[in-house]
Protein backbone atom coordinates (compact mmCIF):
# COMPACT_ATOMS: atom_id res chain seq x y z
CA UNK A 1 0.00 0.00 0.00
CA UNK A 2 1.46 3.56 -0.81
CA UNK A 3 0.46 6.30 1.44
CA UNK A 4 -0.70 9.51 0.34
CA UNK A 5 -1.75 12.79 2.48
CA UNK A 6 -2.36 15.78 1.02
CA UNK A 7 -5.65 17.75 2.16
CA UNK A 8 -7.06 20.64 0.22
CA UNK A 9 -5.90 23.37 2.72
CA UNK A 10 -2.13 22.77 2.20
CA UNK A 11 -2.58 24.49 -1.50
CA UNK A 12 -3.32 27.38 -0.40
CA UNK A 13 -1.26 26.91 3.00
CA UNK A 14 1.55 26.73 0.69
CA UNK A 15 0.78 29.80 -1.42
CA UNK A 16 0.67 31.66 1.79
CA UNK A 17 4.07 30.69 2.72
CA UNK A 18 5.90 30.98 -0.01
CA UNK A 19 4.38 34.94 -0.15
CA UNK A 20 5.57 34.90 3.78
CA UNK A 21 9.14 33.65 3.17
CA UNK A 22 9.27 36.65 0.82
CA UNK A 23 9.62 39.06 3.86
CA UNK A 24 11.47 35.95 5.91
CA UNK A 25 15.38 36.42 7.14
CA UNK A 26 15.35 32.63 8.58
CA UNK A 27 13.49 29.59 8.17
CA UNK A 28 13.25 27.21 10.91
CA UNK A 29 12.06 24.02 9.69
CA UNK A 30 10.94 21.54 12.46
CA UNK A 31 12.13 17.68 11.81
CA UNK A 32 10.76 14.91 13.64
CA UNK A 33 14.24 13.28 15.07
CA UNK A 34 13.15 10.14 14.46
CA UNK A 35 12.48 10.36 11.13
CA UNK A 36 14.39 13.48 10.07
CA UNK A 37 14.73 13.12 6.25
CA UNK A 38 11.52 11.72 5.42
CA UNK A 39 9.65 14.39 7.82
CA UNK A 40 11.56 17.36 5.64
CA UNK A 41 9.16 19.04 2.83
CA UNK A 42 10.90 19.05 -0.40
CA UNK A 43 8.70 21.95 -1.32
CA UNK A 44 10.39 23.88 1.74
CA UNK A 45 13.35 23.23 0.48
CA UNK A 46 12.44 24.47 -2.84
CA UNK A 47 10.54 27.66 -1.30
CA UNK A 48 13.64 28.70 0.79
CA UNK A 49 16.44 27.69 -2.29
CA UNK A 50 14.51 30.25 -4.67
CA UNK A 51 14.45 33.06 -2.16
CA UNK A 52 18.00 32.43 -0.96
CA UNK A 53 16.90 32.44 2.68
CA UNK A 54 19.34 29.93 5.13
CA UNK A 55 17.51 27.45 7.83
CA UNK A 56 17.66 26.06 10.84
CA UNK A 57 16.48 22.62 10.96
CA UNK A 58 15.09 21.79 14.28
CA UNK A 59 15.20 18.05 15.40
CA UNK A 60 12.45 17.67 17.76
CA UNK A 61 11.42 15.03 19.84
CA UNK A 62 15.16 14.64 20.19
CA UNK A 63 14.18 13.10 23.93
CA UNK A 64 12.11 10.01 22.09
CA UNK A 65 15.45 9.13 19.59
CA UNK A 66 17.66 7.41 19.39
CA UNK A 67 20.86 9.45 20.42
CA UNK A 68 23.59 8.07 18.22
CA UNK A 69 21.34 8.10 15.14
CA UNK A 70 20.44 11.83 16.12
CA UNK A 71 24.34 12.71 16.33
CA UNK A 72 24.96 11.00 12.54
CA UNK A 73 21.57 13.18 11.35
CA UNK A 74 23.23 16.82 13.03
CA UNK A 75 26.97 15.92 10.87
CA UNK A 76 24.96 15.20 7.89
CA UNK A 77 22.20 18.40 8.28
CA UNK A 78 25.40 20.83 9.57
CA UNK A 79 27.58 19.88 6.38
CA UNK A 80 25.46 21.43 3.90
CA UNK A 81 25.28 25.23 2.98
CA UNK A 82 22.99 28.06 4.55
CA UNK A 83 22.10 25.09 7.14
CA UNK A 84 22.51 24.43 10.84
CA UNK A 85 21.14 21.55 12.84
CA UNK A 86 20.10 21.34 16.01
CA UNK A 87 18.22 18.55 18.50
CA UNK A 88 16.03 19.62 21.08
CA UNK A 89 12.50 18.79 23.25
CA UNK A 90 10.61 21.74 22.45
CA UNK A 91 8.31 20.51 25.35
CA UNK A 92 11.52 21.83 27.44
CA UNK A 93 11.22 25.29 27.23
CA UNK A 94 15.08 25.54 28.16
CA UNK A 95 15.65 23.76 25.03
CA UNK A 96 13.35 26.45 23.09
CA UNK A 97 15.52 29.21 24.09
CA UNK A 98 18.71 28.45 21.72
CA UNK A 99 16.39 28.76 18.91
CA UNK A 100 16.61 32.22 18.48
CA UNK A 101 19.96 32.92 18.81
CA UNK A 102 20.82 30.60 16.30
CA UNK A 103 18.28 31.98 13.91
CA UNK A 104 20.73 35.49 14.26
CA UNK A 105 23.63 33.74 13.54
CA UNK A 106 22.00 32.65 10.44
CA UNK A 107 21.24 36.35 9.78
CA UNK A 108 24.18 38.65 10.45
CA UNK A 109 22.72 41.59 8.99
CA UNK A 110 20.00 41.83 11.42
CA UNK A 111 22.03 42.37 13.87
CA UNK A 112 22.29 46.22 14.18
CA UNK A 113 18.37 46.75 15.48
CA UNK A 114 17.32 48.97 12.15
CA UNK A 115 15.28 46.52 11.23
CA UNK A 116 13.82 43.13 13.20
CA UNK A 117 14.83 39.78 12.60
CA UNK A 118 11.68 37.47 10.58
CA UNK A 119 11.54 34.08 11.66
CA UNK A 120 9.40 31.59 9.79
CA UNK A 121 8.45 28.13 11.66
CA UNK A 122 7.68 25.37 8.97
CA UNK A 123 7.29 21.85 9.21
CA UNK A 124 4.86 18.86 8.17
CA UNK A 125 2.14 18.37 10.45
CA UNK A 126 2.66 17.32 13.87
CA UNK A 127 6.55 17.58 14.30
CA UNK A 128 5.67 20.79 17.24
CA UNK A 129 5.82 23.92 15.45
CA UNK A 130 3.54 24.88 17.67
CA UNK A 131 4.68 23.64 20.80
CA UNK A 132 8.09 25.39 19.51
CA UNK A 133 5.84 28.69 19.19
CA UNK A 134 4.61 28.48 22.57
CA UNK A 135 7.62 27.80 24.26
CA UNK A 136 9.49 30.93 22.56
CA UNK A 137 6.49 33.08 23.70
CA UNK A 138 6.05 31.62 27.17
CA UNK A 139 2.52 31.40 26.21
CA UNK A 140 0.11 29.72 25.09
CA UNK A 141 -0.80 31.19 21.34
CA UNK A 142 -0.67 28.37 19.22
CA UNK A 143 -3.30 25.25 19.33
CA UNK A 144 -1.55 22.12 20.25
CA UNK A 145 -2.73 18.55 19.71
CA UNK A 146 -1.54 15.04 19.14
CA UNK A 147 -2.79 14.92 15.90
CA UNK A 148 -1.63 16.14 12.29
CA UNK A 149 -3.28 19.51 10.80
CA UNK A 150 -4.17 21.06 14.21
CA UNK A 151 -2.99 24.64 12.92
CA UNK A 152 -5.00 25.37 9.85
CA UNK A 153 -3.94 29.43 9.39
CA UNK A 154 -0.41 31.50 10.02
CA UNK A 155 0.04 33.51 12.94
CA UNK A 156 2.70 36.10 13.65
CA UNK A 157 4.17 37.50 17.02
CA UNK A 158 6.36 39.64 18.71
CA UNK A 159 9.35 37.53 19.72
CA UNK A 160 11.59 40.18 22.14
CA UNK A 161 12.26 43.72 20.57
CA UNK A 162 14.00 42.80 17.87
CA UNK A 163 12.42 39.87 16.30
CA UNK A 164 9.39 38.47 14.93
CA UNK A 165 8.10 34.87 14.50
CA UNK A 166 5.16 33.55 12.31
CA UNK A 167 4.14 30.09 12.90
CA UNK A 168 2.51 28.25 9.72
CA UNK A 169 0.34 25.10 8.90
CA UNK A 170 1.86 22.04 8.59
CA UNK A 171 2.56 21.29 4.85
CA UNK A 172 2.39 17.67 3.09
CA UNK A 173 3.61 17.58 -0.30
CA UNK A 174 1.38 16.62 -3.33
CA UNK A 175 3.20 12.98 -3.66
CA UNK A 176 5.30 10.82 -1.10
CA UNK A 177 7.80 9.62 -3.85
CA UNK A 178 9.35 6.72 -1.34
CA UNK A 179 6.92 4.02 0.32
CA UNK A 180 8.95 3.65 3.35
CA UNK A 181 8.21 7.74 4.06
CA UNK A 182 4.54 7.25 3.76
CA UNK A 183 4.99 4.42 6.80
CA UNK A 184 7.60 6.24 8.65
CA UNK A 185 5.36 9.36 8.42
CA UNK A 186 2.06 7.29 9.92
CA UNK A 187 4.12 5.42 12.35
CA UNK A 188 5.38 8.83 13.81
CA UNK A 189 1.68 10.20 13.66
CA UNK A 190 2.20 12.10 10.89
CA UNK A 191 -0.56 11.30 8.71
CA UNK A 192 -4.26 11.67 8.94
CA UNK A 193 -5.91 8.72 10.30
CA UNK A 194 -8.27 8.72 7.39
CA UNK A 195 -5.05 7.91 4.79
CA UNK A 196 -3.70 4.85 6.88
CA UNK A 197 -4.22 1.29 7.69
CA UNK A 198 -2.96 1.08 11.24
CA UNK A 199 -2.05 -2.50 10.64
CA UNK A 200 -0.48 -2.11 7.43
CA UNK A 201 2.02 1.11 9.39
CA UNK A 202 2.14 -1.05 12.63
CA UNK A 203 3.56 -4.25 10.46
CA UNK A 204 5.92 -1.95 8.78
CA UNK A 205 7.25 -0.58 12.01
CA UNK A 206 7.07 -3.92 13.80
CA UNK A 207 9.79 -5.27 10.79
CA UNK A 208 12.01 -2.36 11.51
CA UNK A 209 12.27 -2.55 15.17
CA UNK A 210 13.09 -6.44 14.61
CA UNK A 211 15.78 -5.24 12.00
CA UNK A 212 16.99 -2.68 14.29
CA UNK A 213 16.48 -2.62 17.91
CA UNK A 214 15.64 -6.19 18.73
CA UNK A 215 16.63 -5.95 22.26
CA UNK A 216 14.11 -3.27 23.23
CA UNK A 217 11.11 -5.21 20.85
CA UNK A 218 12.41 -8.27 23.64
CA UNK A 219 12.66 -6.44 26.56
CA UNK A 220 8.80 -4.33 26.08
CA UNK A 221 6.81 -7.74 24.88
CA UNK A 222 9.17 -10.65 26.20
CA UNK A 223 9.05 -12.48 23.03
CA UNK A 224 12.08 -13.93 20.83
CA UNK A 225 13.39 -11.33 18.16
CA UNK A 226 14.46 -13.73 16.27
CA UNK A 227 11.96 -16.12 15.32
CA UNK A 228 9.55 -13.04 14.08
CA UNK A 229 9.12 -10.55 11.36
CA UNK A 230 6.51 -7.43 11.38
CA UNK A 231 3.58 -9.37 11.22
CA UNK A 232 4.45 -12.37 13.37
CA UNK A 233 5.23 -9.62 16.10
CA UNK A 234 1.66 -8.06 15.48
CA UNK A 235 0.15 -11.50 16.57
CA UNK A 236 2.82 -11.68 19.45
CA UNK A 237 1.82 -8.64 20.65
CA UNK A 238 -2.17 -9.67 19.98
CA UNK A 239 -1.11 -12.87 22.01
CA UNK A 240 0.44 -11.22 25.55
CA UNK A 241 -1.65 -7.79 25.87
CA UNK A 242 -4.98 -10.69 25.69
CA UNK A 243 -6.11 -8.67 22.10
CA UNK A 244 -9.20 -11.11 21.30
CA UNK A 245 -12.05 -10.56 19.69
CA UNK A 246 -15.52 -13.07 20.26
CA UNK A 247 -14.39 -16.05 19.45
CA UNK A 248 -10.49 -16.28 20.58
CA UNK A 249 -9.01 -15.15 17.76
CA UNK A 250 -6.71 -12.46 17.52
CA UNK A 251 -7.60 -8.47 17.57
CA UNK A 252 -4.54 -7.61 15.15
CA UNK A 253 -6.31 -3.60 15.31
CA UNK A 254 -6.05 -3.23 18.73
CA UNK A 255 -2.35 -4.55 18.96
CA UNK A 256 -1.13 -2.47 16.24
CA UNK A 257 -2.44 0.50 18.49
CA UNK A 258 -0.45 -0.77 21.44
CA UNK A 259 2.69 -1.44 19.34
CA UNK A 260 2.13 2.51 18.00
CA UNK A 261 1.76 3.88 20.67
CA UNK A 262 4.25 2.24 22.59
CA UNK A 263 6.82 3.50 19.59
CA UNK A 264 4.81 7.07 19.70
CA UNK A 265 5.29 7.44 23.36
CA UNK A 266 8.47 6.37 24.07
CA UNK A 267 7.69 3.50 26.36
CA UNK A 268 9.58 1.01 23.88
CA UNK A 269 12.96 2.97 24.42
CA UNK A 270 14.74 5.60 22.26
CA UNK A 271 14.61 4.80 18.86
CA UNK A 272 14.79 6.38 15.32
CA UNK A 273 13.72 4.53 12.22
CA UNK A 274 16.24 6.00 9.73
CA UNK A 275 20.09 7.41 9.44
CA UNK A 276 21.97 8.99 6.80
CA UNK A 277 23.70 5.89 5.97
CA UNK A 278 20.04 3.70 6.09
CA UNK A 279 18.88 6.64 4.26
CA UNK A 280 21.50 6.49 1.42
CA UNK A 281 20.76 2.36 1.29
CA UNK A 282 16.89 3.38 0.43
CA UNK A 283 18.08 5.82 -2.84
CA UNK A 284 20.59 3.64 -3.80
CA UNK A 285 17.72 0.45 -4.10
CA UNK A 286 14.95 3.02 -5.27
CA UNK A 287 17.23 4.04 -8.12
CA UNK A 288 18.29 0.35 -9.58
CA UNK A 289 14.58 -0.60 -9.56
CA UNK A 290 13.51 2.84 -11.47
CA UNK A 291 16.54 2.31 -13.72
CA UNK A 292 16.21 -0.02 -16.70
CA UNK A 293 19.02 -2.85 -16.43
CA UNK A 294 20.77 -1.71 -19.19
CA UNK A 295 23.12 -4.82 -19.71
CA UNK A 296 19.83 -6.92 -20.34
CA UNK A 297 19.77 -8.30 -24.01
CA UNK A 298 17.23 -7.45 -26.36
CA UNK A 299 14.55 -9.41 -26.62
CA UNK A 300 14.97 -12.28 -29.61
Amino acid sequence: MSIQWFPGHMTSARKKASETMARTDVVVEVLDARIPEASSNPMIRELRLFRQRPCLKVLNKADLADPEATRAWLAHFNAQPGVTAVALSCKKPGDATRVPRLCQSLAPHRNDGTKPLRILIMGIPNVGKSTLMNALLKRRVAKVGDEPAVTKSQQTFDLGAHSTITDTPGLMWPKIEHDSDGFMLAACHAIGRNAVIDEEVATFLGGLLLEHYPQLVAARFRVDPAALDGAALLEEVARRRGCLVRGGGLDLEKASGILLNDFRSGAMGRISLETPASRAVMLARAHLAATPDEAAPPDA
